[in-house]
């Protein structure tokens, strides 16, 4: 939930426009926060089936984003092809806290949470 407002928050509000991977980004996370709310109903197992995919999709376009940033991969390579390019720095706290940055902090994040889920199910068997 605080991703998919903090996204809101600066395409909205501070008006920076989301280049092409931002959006990638957004695909996957915005339904997590339905996905999530739902499995608080339905419980772990299919919590996990349907957000898997999202997060590890997620995460992998951060990732790809990051390298991005971090002048790993070329501009070139990425689909910002027309209009935002997907290499601009809206915000840099502390030099080195991006936007993509926080959304893949956030991937891990939950990564991480699904990881430990799974593994908590798997010791209740």
């Amino acid at each position: 939930m605080i991703s998919t407002l903090g996204s809101l928050f600066f395409s909205e509000v501070m008006e920076f426009p989301p280049c092409s991977l931002c959006w990638y980004q957004r695909i996957a996370m915005y339904p997590l926060c339905a996905v999530f709310l739902v499995g608080i109903y339905q419980g772990a197992r299919a919590t996990l089936a349907f957000a898997t995919p999202l997060v590890a999709m997620g995460w992998l376009t951060a990732l790809y984003h990051n390298l991005i940033h971090w002048e790993i991969i070329p501009e070139s390579a990425s689909p910002c092809r027309e209009g935002i390019p997907c290499s601009i720095r809206y915000i840099e706290w502390l030099n080195f806290v991006t936007i993509p940055l926080l959304s893949l902090t956030a991937f891990t994040m939950l990564a991480l949470l699904l990881i430990k889920t799974k593994r908590m199910m798997a010791d209740e068997k």
